[in-house]
């Protein structure tokens, strides 16, 4: 009796196949992305919190009688980075409908977007009256503006990657997480846009 027990025991159990595709929240690349994002957050949060500590401690703000920053650039830049950002989504749910040339396109006209963002950042930089060292003001602003611009750069590049891929037809509508992740990140760079447009270009008007 006892033989024939160990014996059932010892049979392996039979189990369904893994799974060989994972997407979104199943997936541990997603969650590795979702990660790297918190850890981005954290960056950004305590570089507006030492902006909002500056001015919250000058009485001026800007300081030494220096003009407000002007508002075309940047809600242009607005337009264009959330515009981006609708079109990577529409790009994502092409792909999750099969439709590559969809993923593709979308991810050409975000990247031309993101591209002049960059330009016009750049642009506004050189016209600018004040750098980095003339002041408290003028370096914090160039400080969370182009780690933000960094950031961007690195979006587009890894988008650029995902292009690439998308023209060899590494994506379906089952298999497409890197496509995921590139999205993920670049909502987050265009919403942290917000809060900066909010905090360095808007609020010295309050």
């Amino acid at each position: 009796m006892t033989t024939q027990v160990t014996h059932a025991a010892s049979q392996p159990v039979p189990r369904g196949p893994l799974p060989h595709v994972l997407s979104g929240s199943r997936a541990t690349g997603w969650w590795a992305m979702v990660l790297v994002i918190l850890n981005e957050a954290v960056i950004f949060a305590a570089l507006l919190t030492s902006y909002f500590y500056v001015r919250l401690n000058l009485p001026a703000w800007p300081p030494d009688a220096m003009k407000r920053p002007e508002l075309v650039i940047p809600l242009i830049n607005t337009a264009l980075l959330v515009g981006s950002s609708f079109v990577m989504q529409w790009a994502q749910g092409g792909i999750r409908r099969g439709r590559q040339r969809r993923l593709r396109l979308g991810l050409i006209v975000a990247l031309i977007l993101a591209g002049t963002f960059l330009a016009l950042q750049v642009y506004e930089y050189g016209r600018s009256e004040f750098g980095p060292q003339t002041n408290a003001y003028g370096s914090l602003f160039f400080t969370i503006t182009g780690i933000h611009g960094l950031h961007v750069l690195v979006m587009m590049l890894i988008s650029a990657v995902v292009l690439v891929r998308a023209l060899l037809g590494h994506f379906t509508a089952e298999r497409h997480l890197a496509v995921e992740n590139a999205v993920l990140y670049w909502h987050f760079v265009d919403v942290v846009w917000l809060f900066i447009l909010a905090s360095v270009y808007l609020s010295p008007y309050l």
